[in-house]
């Protein structure tokens, strides 16, 4: 009987890449999938033999069970998901299926991925989740592990317009905390920084979509009307919406727009062509931000913080002098500032000019 103690796991290196590819295709049921984002490659080995491969990438953008677990508001999931990872390949290779040898093999994976993803990419992981399909396994190996069992999915893939109409096949979703509090770190409202995987982005809901262009239909429209091809609500909506999800700059804007489905697109109004929804192209996002007058989508945005935004439980008080800002009078202009502390959103804001 071979030793469990002479198995190790180790990070698939760049000459292997292709083998593990090959291996994967031939004896997995799922096939081969490519790097996500995100993802990792390890391989098992008992003396130099490949007897399991494992693969970890990107989560699930959305999966009702895990959020529910998790208890995280769907504004901080967006920004939260890159603390989880996926454990979207395991596979024992033909001739090392023994007793125990599974378990011992994931084990020792989820032991050193922490510090393998630290060095990675340069931030932790918080918690694992995995998908499995209860018509070929009953998740034997994560129960010995220490996963949770938190439901099953809704059955709906992923397709190029979004998510498939009807549900396939619900599969069993187990989770595994990689630190004791992963559940209240995971829902917290404020992370430490740490945690931190980037800006401040958060998810928007299909309803919410639909809503901004509403908000925007009040404002008056500084362009010509000869040329006009795409509605004002529908260019500042999509770039409102671009910008609570972490892009900065007309180009982030513009690439954020590039990447919404159909569905989508419809819920923004956009200008429907040839049997699609389109975009509007980088120059008018850009004319239009720069065009229309600041208070008036001050307003707007306010208006639609009060109806769908969230309520901060505490307020922050920031004073700033304004650089090289001097009045008429010779004062240096001072700005105070209200803000939020779970939305970041800004009250009030008051402007004065105190003597030098």
């Amino acid at each position: 009987m071979l030793n469990l103690s002479e198995i190790f796991v180790r990070l698939v290196q760049p000459s292997e890449e292709h083998f593990f590819k090959e291996l994967m295709r031939k004896h997995h049921y799922l096939g081969f999938l490519p790097k996500i984002s995100e993802t990792l490659w390890y391989v098992a080995c008992h003396g130099n033999h490949w007897v399991a491969l494992l693969s970890f990438s990107a989560p699930a953008l959305k999966c009702s069970a895990r959020d529910r677990w998790i208890g995280w508001d769907y504004r901080y999931q967006y920004d939260r998901l890159k603390l989880l990872t996926n454990n979207s390949r395991f596979l024992i290779l033909p001739d090392w299926h023994f007793p125990n040898w599974a378990s011992r093999i994931l084990a020792l994976c989820q032991k050193r991925l922490p510090a393998d993803w630290q060095a990675c990419f340069g931030h932790p992981l918080v918690l694992l989740e995995t998908f499995v399909d209860p018509q070929h396994f009953k998740g034997t190996i994560y129960k010995a592990t220490g996963w949770i069992y938190v439901g099953n999915s809704k059955g709906f893939q992923r397709t190029r317009q979004g998510y498939s109409s009807t549900a396939d096949s619900p599969k069993m979703v187990f989770v595994k905390p990689l630190i004791p509090d992963a559940q209240a770190l995971l829902s917290r409202p404020r992370l430490e920084p740490n945690y931190h995987t980037g800006g401040g982005k958060i998810m928007l809901k299909a309803q919410h979509m639909e809503s901004l262009f509403h908000f925007f239909t009040d404002i008056p429209d500084p362009r010509r009307r000869q040329g006009r091809r795409h509605s004002l609500p529908t260019v500042l909506s999509l770039a409102a919406a671009a910008t609570l999800c972490g892009a900065h700059g007309y180009l982030a804007i513009w690439d954020w727009a590039k990447s919404l489905g159909q569905k989508a697109r419809e819920r923004f109004c956009c200008r429907y062509e040839n049997g699609k929804y389109i975009i509007p192209g980088l120059y008018t996002i850009r004319d239009c931000l720069i065009r229309v007058h600041p208070a008036h989508l001050d307003s707007a945005l306010q208006q639609w913080n009060q109806v769908y935004g969230e309520e901060d439980k505490s307020l922050a008080i920031d004073g700033k002098t304004m650089c090289n800002a001097i009045d008429e009078q010779g004062h240096q202009t001072h700005i105070m500032a209200a803000v939020g502390h779970q939305t970041k959103a800004c009250y009030t804001q008051k402007k004065s000019g105190l003597s030098k």
